[in-house]
């Protein structure tokens, strides 16, 4: 017989989310937002560091789906699901769609939680009663679906019962919804799909058989769906791309199973022409039913509910020496800045920084790394690390290994740190740590012949792991074309030093003033920002560097106030650019579109990016 069940004191007791993905780091903020503490549950570090840089970067938004009056309460992030809901009042699991998976996940569900916790599955796709066969019967009673859209743009939340759910945790339930900001519905019976979802299923059945048939085309069927139902920029086709393909054609299977629907015109060839040759949508780098990027707005005007899932955070380095420098600190006023990928949500996240230069970012180890490029012409520019959310700031290299360390950038691989210094006339490696630190380039001997000659400057650095190269730039004296880009293998040859190298290739040279740099590694073409003098000054150019590449350099862009930071999105394939007259830039691949989405008063350099999804 099942215990009576206990309403919980919602004040003193934490709830879990399981899944720190898209949907579950948005559900988490919200109930964080109206004052609620959450442990949030995922395997994945990754995910872990994702979401909690999400949430914090977000969570102003989610404040005001209560009025923005509550004060938010604790986040506390697990591996291990037994931490994770131990004492929890409510456990709302959120993991990918596969039956198997949640049946499993209820089932241990079931054996780690107190008698009176209540646990619900996100799934709008599964009943929560086709999760019970490793559930013990008396504890059937307090499980239920609770469905969330896509907070903080679409905010209703649906209930249903597992067809044995106590109706006084199903009003209990509704009723906290709505005072963490939701707009709570109830299934009044079970149902696949729930209510929204068998609408949108219907929905995306008649669109993928519109495509299927040749009918039409995604932007023309938005079109028309927008300008008919309104509220939401976001027509059927792209909330697709935006969800996942490989999603949507998981839930799709479901309701060809459950209900006997013909699947050639819609999962089937969904699967056929998308799926199968990794087009998930706006995820996975290669587009889906729209071209890759498409649903990474330049204006929070232009998004909706389901837009931006795959856009970057954007971390901006700025040198503290424009119209608000505070002179009394000298070259200590940088700050590391953040922002979405429309330029929205600007902010500090770091201050009282000395001149940062390049900068990178590792989801999986929860770190950022920069370079402060000291004292020019002292030996004091070092390496710096801090966590996602801007604590914890370490020395990765002290100051005396480097001159004036310049742009930086990871080798995800091999866990390896690559950045190049300028007066040092160098391009140095070390691991994340600071161990294994060395120099692989040199094209000078400061502390012998000085480092007045600046065409021996190394300023810009990309690594290829992929295929074994670094490339860095050497810059010339200020606007004397003087410019070059070098490559050379990752690794030194066998008896060789880093000044004596045979394997140095120049593949480029009379270059405006080369600064930052970015590859491709899927199509080895190679991206850098020139300083310069106009007309061929500040510019973006790009070449394509690997075997059979004609190494043509091609301008993308131009009129920039001394392009410094270069970053390429490949999974939206959009450029950054940052510059020093304050401005972040973004455009399509090719250089079109060109967008200032950040204009300030500050002096910008390095510009990383984090993807979150």
């Amino acid at each position: 017989m099942a215990p009576t069940w206990t309403r919980p004191d919602t004040s003193k007791q934490s709830l879990a989310v399981l899944g720190a993905g898209v949907l579950g780091r948005r559900i988490t903020a919200c109930w964080i937002a109206a004052g609620y503490d959450v442990n949030l549950r995922d395997p994945s570090a990754i995910q872990l560091n994702a979401a909690v840089v999400y949430i914090q970067s977000n969570l102003k938004d989610y404040e005001q789906l209560t009025g923005g009056k509550r004060d938010p309460r604790n986040l506390k992030a697990f591996a291990d699901l037994g931490d994770a809901v131990k004492d929890a009042w409510f456990v709302l699991e959120a993991v990918p769609e596969k039956l198997q998976m949640k049946i499993d996940v209820m089932g241990e569900l079931d054996r780690l939680v107190s008698p009176h916790c209540i646990i619900a599955s996100n799934s709008s796709s599964f009943k929560s009663s086709k999760m019970l066969e490793k559930v013990k019967p008396e504890s059937r009673g307090r499980i239920c679906n609770v469905h969330y859209q896509m907070p903080p743009g679409a905010t209703t939340v649906e209930i249903m019962t597992d067809g044995q759910t106590d109706k006084e945790i199903i009003q209990f339930m509704n009723d906290a919804l709505a005072d963490a900001g939701m707009q709570p519905v109830i299934a009044r019976k079970e149902s696949t799909g729930l209510i929204l979802n068998r609408l949108w299923a219907a929905i995306k059945r008649e669109v993928m058989m519109i495509l299927a048939e040749g009918v039409s085309i995604p932007v023309e069927i938005d079109t028309l769906f927008v300008r008919m139902f309104g509220n939401n920029p976001s027509g059927p086709c792209a909330m697709m791309d935006a969800v996942g393909l490989d999603t949507v054609a998981f839930i799709e299977d479901n309701y060809v199973e459950e209900r006997h629907l013909e699947s050639a015109l819609t999962v089937d060839w969904l699967r056929k022409n998308y799926v199968d040759q990794g087009k998930l949508g706006a995820k996975s780098g290669k587009g889906g039913l729209y071209p890759p990027g498409d649903t990474t707005k330049s204006s929070q005007t232009d998004a909706g509910h389901h837009d931006n899932l795959a856009a970057p955070i954007l971390y901006i380095l700025d040198l503290g020496i424009g119209a608000d420098w505070d002179l009394s600190k000298g070259l200590t006023n940088g700050k590391i800045l953040t922002a979405a990928a429309d330029g929205s949500n600007f902010k500090t996240l770091i201050d009282s920084a000395m001149t940062p230069d390049g900068i990178d970012i590792s989801i999986a180890t929860g770190r950022i790394f920069w370079t402060p490029m000291g004292n020019v012409g002292r030996p004091d520019g070092s390496v710096l690390s801090a966590n996602l959310d801007g604590s914890d700031v370490k020395t990765i290299l002290a100051k005396g290994k480097a001159n004036t360390p310049k742009q930086l950038v990871i080798d995800h691989e091999n866990s390896k740190l690559y950045f190049s210094d300028r007066e040092g006339q160098r391009v140095h490696r070390c691991n994340f740590d600071g161990s294994a630190h060395e120099v692989i380039v040199q094209t000078g001997d400061w502390e012998k012949d000085g480092f007045a000659d600046q065409t021996k400057w190394c300023v810009g650095i990309s690594v290829d792991p992929k295929h074994g190269k670094v490339y860095w730039t050497q810059k010339g004296t200020s606007k004397a074309n003087q410019g070059r880009i070098f490559c050379a293998g990752i690794e030194i040859p066998k008896g060789e030093t880093a000044s004596s190298r045979s394997d140095v290739e120049v593949l480029f040279e009379r270059l405006p003033e080369p600064i930052d740099l970015d590859i491709g590694t899927g199509s080895q073409t190679l991206y850098w920002t020139d300083r310069g003098e106009y007309p061929l000054g500040n510019t973006l150019s790009r070449a394509a560097v690997g075997p059979g590449g004609d190494k043509k350099a091609i301008t993308l862009a131009r009129h920039f106030h001394e392009a410094i930071g270069l970053k390429i999105d490949t999974v939206n394939h959009h450029i950054y650019i940052a510059d020093l007259g304050g401005a972040v830039y973004r455009f399509n691949i090719d250089g079109s579109n060109k967008r200032k989405i950040i204009d300030t008063d500050s002096v910008f350099a390095g510009i990383g990016l984090a993807f979150l999804h």
